[in-house]
C-alpha cells in the first residue's frame, strides 16, 4: 500500500499537531495517568489517519462488462431510480457507505471512456440519509463502455468529508481497477446501472475496492 498524493498535508498537519499536543502534555502535565493514555490516543490517532488515507494494492477484478466497487464499504441501498442528471432514464441503484474504518481511495468501476464528469456543491448530512444522493455535496462521473454502456457513479461527501478528488475529466480513457481519485473522512458512492444489469451484491454486503463485483452490465 502507498500513501495517496492528495493527502500528504492532511497526514503531515495530523502528525505536527499531534506532536505539538504531546510536547504539551509531556512539559506541562504530571499526572502520569493523564499524559500518558492521552499520548497513546494520539499516536493512534497518526497510525489510524495514515491507514485511512492509503491505497491498497488489489488486484482488478472488473472490465467494461464488470462493474468493480469504487471504494471500500457496506451496500445500504439499492432499487430501480430515474436519474435526471445525465442519464434521464431509470437506472438500477447500488448504494456503498463508508464509514471511519473503511479505506477512503476511489476506482474506476468500469473500462471505458469518461462521457461526463462534473462537480456539484451541495449540503454534508450524514452520507447514509436517502436524501444525500441529491442534496449533498458531490461528483458525478459517466463512463461509456466499448459495447456503448453507460455507468454513473456519484462520489458523494458526508457529514464530515470537505473534500472530493476526482480525476474524470470528459473524452479520457479509463480502466477498471486504477484509482480515481479519494474522498476524506465518511462518505458514500451511489452507482447507477443500466435496468438490465445483473447487480451481484446485496443490501449488507462488506464491499471491497477494485476486488467486489457489483454487477454484470
Amino acid at each position: 500500500m502507498r500513501l495517496d498524493k492528495n493527502t500528504y498535508g492532511t497526514v503531515l498537519l495530523i502528525y505536527v499537531l499531534s506532536a505539538a499536543l504531546i510536547f504539551v502534555l509531556m512539559r506541562f502535565v504530571p499526572q502520569w495517568w493523564i499524559k500518558w493514555p492521552l499520548t497513546l490516543g494520539l499516536v493512534w490517532v497518526c497510525g489510524w489517519q495514515t491507514y485511512f488515507h492509503m491505497v491498497p494494492d488489489r488486484r482488478p477484478t472488473g472490465s467494461d462488462t464488470l462493474v468493480s466497487a469504487v471504494s471500500d464499504g457496506k451496500v445500504v441501498h439499492i432499487e430501480t431510480v430515474h436519474e435526471s442528471t445525465y442519464l434521464n432514464h431509470d437506472a438500477l441503484m447500488v448504494s456503498v457507505y463508508m464509514d471511519f474504518w473503511d479505506l477512503h481511495a476511489n476506482f474506476w468501476p468500469v473500462t471505458g471512456t469518461v462521457s461526463f464528469a462534473e462537480y456539484f456543491p451541495g449540503k454534508h448530512m450524514l452520507a447514509f440519509k436517502p436524501k444525500a444522493s441529491e442534496e449533498n455535496e458531490h461528483f458525478c462521473t459517466v463512463i461509456r463502455t466499448p459495447a456503448g454502456k453507460e455507468v454513473l457513479f456519484k462520489q458523494l461527501a458526508g457529514g464530515f468529508a470537505r473534500r472530493i478528488v476526482c480525476y474524470a475529466k470528459p473524452g479520457l480513457a479509463v480502466r477498471a481497477g486504477e484509482q480515481c481519485g479519494i474522498i476524506k473522512f465518511g462518505s458514500r458512492i451511489d452507482y447507477y446501472l443500466p435496468a438490465d444489469a445483473r447487480v451481484r451484491v446485496k443490501v449488507g454486503d462488506e464491499v471491497k475496492g477494485v476486488s467486489t463485483i457489483i454487477a454484470e452490465i
